[in-house]
């Protein structure tokens, strides 16, 4: 699974700060990323012959696009990356970083291993966001940042850019990443398409709600990157065997389903089942059971709560004094929302929480009293 990349260690320098950023290729990606970069006060340059290039300083050769920038981002469709790797290899200073934000991260990593090597700095990258999600304003955006041994401080330098763009960086290896995003992003497109095809009515009003997740799955695909269709399938090396599996599992529900519940076997029947995420994940399951325990555990405490409560109304009752005792219950709340906050816990939250707890608390000693 990605997880945060890590600090730098406390004696390490921090990473060169990039300055200038280059990209060789600038369609609707390119162009958006390469806003949020204008905004955080960084120069853009690109080259696309084939796209107009708004909010970014035109290059007119390869020379002009690389001269004096920091780091060159590949934004081109993950089939033409080699080439183009190889078309900026004789241009590149020895400091110069280059990295991709292909969707698909073993083909463009190993070409760029190939092509650059050591002698080059390289990175792996796919900003796990598009121009339609930038539009709408969906945060966080999250970036997978791929590490690399023969190239360290160019990993750290790119995920610190990324972080200043407002975008939380995730490390994982480009044959993990693939698999994963075989299995979700990939898969994802591929039931949209065959949804679309199908004629699916996307728009219809009377859609109910366990549609509305799969119909925005169906708009981003048509608005935001569905050009990316092909090359999420052909390019990522797992993507066949998710196909493959979602496909054979459909057909072993369609079959199921066309069989009548009188006739159908155990088999049949468990094939129509479906699986809460426990038994999908063991992790998920042994956490569940451990909250189930803690739960089981709080209604316990709960319990000898409820005897010191009633222990406190019966000396209540022998002193004459009220049920609700306002200074004690208002030092009480203070008190939790303090150790709440100590914790990194939600106070209010937890104040909620005591509010119940007190009025429970009145509620049995307001029914001693009555007794």
């Amino acid at each position: 699974m990605p997880h945060s990349l890590p600090q730098s260690e406390g004696g390490s320098a921090p990473p060169r700060r990039i300055g200038t950023v280059a990209f060789l290729g600038y369609g609707r990606f390119g162009a958006a990323l390469g806003s949020l970069l204008g905004d955080a006060g960084i120069a853009v340059r690109a080259l696309d012959p084939g796209a107009e290039i708004h909010g970014a300083a035109r290059a007119g050769s390869l020379p002009e696009l690389v001269e004096g920038a920091d780091l060159v981002l590949v934004a081109v469709p993950v089939p033409a990356m080699r080439e183009a790797f190889v078309s900026l290899r004789p241009h590149l200073a020895p400091e110069q970083v280059v990295a991709d934000v292909g969707s698909v991260k073993t083909v463009p990593a190993r070409a760029m291993a190939e092509v650059l090597g050591a002698e080059r700095p390289w990175v792996a990258t796919h900003p796990l966001f598009g121009p339609a999600s930038l539009a709408r304003g969906e945060r966080p955006l999250r970036v997978v940042v791929c590490p690399n041994p023969a190239h360290p401080d160019a990993v750290r330098q790119v995920a610190a850019l990324f972080e200043r763009i407002g975008c939380q960086v995730l490390e994982q290896a480009p044959e993990e990443h693939d698999r994963v995003m075989a299995f979700t992003h990939a898969l994802a497109f591929f039931i949209a398409k065959g949804m679309l095809d199908a004629g699916v009515p996307a728009g219809a009003p009377y859609a109910p709600p366990s549609f509305q997740g799969i119909a925005h799955t169906i708009e981003t695909v048509r608005v935001d990157a569905g050009h990316l269709f092909a090359a999420l399938h052909r390019e990522n090396p797992f993507a066949g065997e998710a196909r493959r599996r979602l496909i054979n599992a459909l057909l072993a529900v369609d079959r199921s389903l066309d069989i009548p519940t009188e006739d159908a076997a155990p088999e049949d029947l468990a094939a129509l089942s479906i699986p809460d995420l426990g038994s999908l994940s063991p992790e998920l399951r042994e956490t569940r059971e451990l909250i189930d325990e803690l739960d089981l555990e709080l209604v316990e405490l709960l319990a000898r709560r409820s005897e010191l409560v009633q222990r406190a109304a019966r000396a209540k009752a022998t002193i004459g004094a009220a049920v609700r005792d306002p200074l004690r219950e208002a030092r009480l709340m203070e008190s939790r929302r303090r150790r709440a906050a100590e914790l990194g816990l939600d106070a209010d939250g937890v104040a909620e929480v005591f509010e119940v707890i007190l009025r429970h608390s009145r509620s049995l000693q307001e029914r001693r009293s009555s007794t």
